[in-house]
């Protein structure tokens, strides 16, 4: 895939950019490694001024960087405002609560024989970081803000379709004030993060994207053994319960599944509703699923923008139109509109069944399938026999109910009355194919860093 900047909106080829030689690339890990060195001796105190200067910045620039966004990858331009407030959030979140995130941790010392013992948290050294189109920014600064935090250094390999926001990342925290070098953008193919990872001056790896993707990235991980984690696909559950409020429900089922166009792992994705609601509920989601506004992302007035490539739009296509094939029904949408543009409208499927592809896979578009279920077990049992499981998501008010759903969802995270989101103050991640190893909070900024015991002897 060409490294270049293509409108969704369009498909018109804006800008392409060189991708680094060998000689170039090299000159960039070793630069990494020689700011490892360094970088790690700097004081929490200083990391945390910078994070904030980076902050400070980025909020300054939101309507640029959100309109760079909107070019890119093709998400309405009131989403990307969204994303970028949210960066900046992260990294206010990070410079005020990550100096306590590294403060020793005590412990007993009377209990191991010793005067004094503690856990003291180090930096690893140099992470790469390969990161996914859908959310440029946030995607990114996930990993970098902790990241940088803690006294890593940052290798981004971002996705080939948005180099623009690739490069605008090392820019700043570049003029934030970090030392040189602290964080760098590769511009190289996929085919070339195994050289990279394999590199000894690299310590350790964070994906966020396919599972094809995730499955290489570990088996290469594995096979230098080096730590990696892996955020990967979701088709996250929606379960509507009778004791819920139908019509706020099913404003955020609408949100739920075509948030960022449809392009999030932790969109809503499958809807599973309670047999005694199911036809009043799927009545309220098809028709403000259908009254969606489709076009041109810039404009104040669309709610769904273009899909970010050509063949994101041709697989989703593809799913849709194997459905239907085999007997699906399409509510609403289900054929790709006669216009410019890599657009596909929210979609309602009923009657999907296990010989559909998209019952065991991820649609990465504004495509929900929605089945009527007689009880809150049996829509666990569907959600749980999905490979992934990522986020998920239920909607009651009964508190007997609520308790099921934390105690059996296979998920990395269990929303109830509210949409799933990532939010820096708690852990993001998931079991099973959606991957391992958490994202934001303490334990996202820990994952890469050394739990160092420190047990000290008593006085001879």
């Amino acid at each position: 895939m060409a490294i270049a900047t293509t409108s969704p909106l369009t498909g018109e080829v804006l800008e392409r950019f060189d991708e680094l030689t060998p000689e170039q690339l090299e000159d960039k890990l070793a630069r990494a490694a020689a700011a490892a060195a360094t970088y790690r001796l700097t004081s929490a105190a200083e990391r945390a001024g910078w994070l904030q200067h980076a902050a400070e910045r980025l909020e300054k620039e939101i309507e640029s960087v959100s309109q760079m966004i909107t070019t890119e990858m093709g998400k309405t331009f009131r989403a990307a405002e969204e994303e970028v407030v949210k960066c900046v959030h992260g990294l206010r979140f990070y410079a005020t609560e990550g100096p306590a995130f590294l403060r020793d941790l005590d412990r007993d010392a009377e209990r191991v024989g010793a005067k004094q013992t503690f856990v003291t948290y180090q930096p690893i050294g140099v992470v790469l970081a390969v990161m996914p189109w859908n959310l440029p920014l946030w995607q990114a600064m996930r990993f970098a803000a902790p990241a940088l935090m803690a006294g890593n250094v940052g290798l981004l390999k971002h996705a080939s379709n948005v180099p623009r926001c690739a490069l605008y990342l090392e820019e700043l925290f570049r003029d934030a004030g970090f030392p040189g070098d602290v964080f760098q953008t590769l511009l190289i193919s996929s085919g070339r993060v195994e050289q990279v990872l394999r590199d000894p001056r690299v310590a350790a790896a964070t994906l966020t994207g396919s599972e094809p993707a995730g499955r290489s990235v570990a088996a290469i991980a594995g096979d230098e053994i080096k730590k990696v984690v892996l955020e990967l696909g979701g088709s996250d559950p929606f379960i509507v319960m009778p004791s819920t409020n139908l019509d706020r429900a099913s404003d955020v089922a609408v949100k739920a599944r075509c948030l960022n166009n449809g392009q999030s792992c932790i969109n809503g994705k499958r809807f599973f509703v309670h047999q005694d609601i199911a036809d009043e509920f799927i009545a309220m989601f098809v028709a403000k699923m259908g009254a969606l506004v489709v076009g041109d992302p810039m404009d104040a007035d669309t709610d769904v923008g273009p899909l970010a490539t050509e063949s994101g739009r041709r697989d989703v296509e593809s799913y849709v139109d194997d459905a239907v094939g085999k007997g699906a029904t399409a509510l609403v949408g289900g054929e790709r509109p006669d216009r410019p543009g890599w657009f596909y409208p929210p979609t309602v499927l009923t009657g999907v069944t296990p010989d559909m592809r998209m019952y065991h896979e991820e649609v990465f578009g504004p495509v929900a399938q929605v089945w009527a279920v007689p009880s809150l077990e049996e829509a666990l049992w569907e959600a749980n026999g999905h490979p992934y499981g990522l986020g998920s998501n239920l909607w009651s008010e009964d508190e007997a109910e609520r308790e099921l759903f934390v105690r059996d969802v296979q998920s990395g995270m269990a929303f109830i009355n509210g949409n799933t989101t990532s939010y820096p103050e708690i852990p993001f991640g998931g079991v099973k194919r959606s991957g391992y190893g958490r994202e934001l909070s303490d334990l996202g900024m820990r994952e890469f860093m050394n739990a160092k015991t420190v047990w000290i002897g008593q006085d001879a």
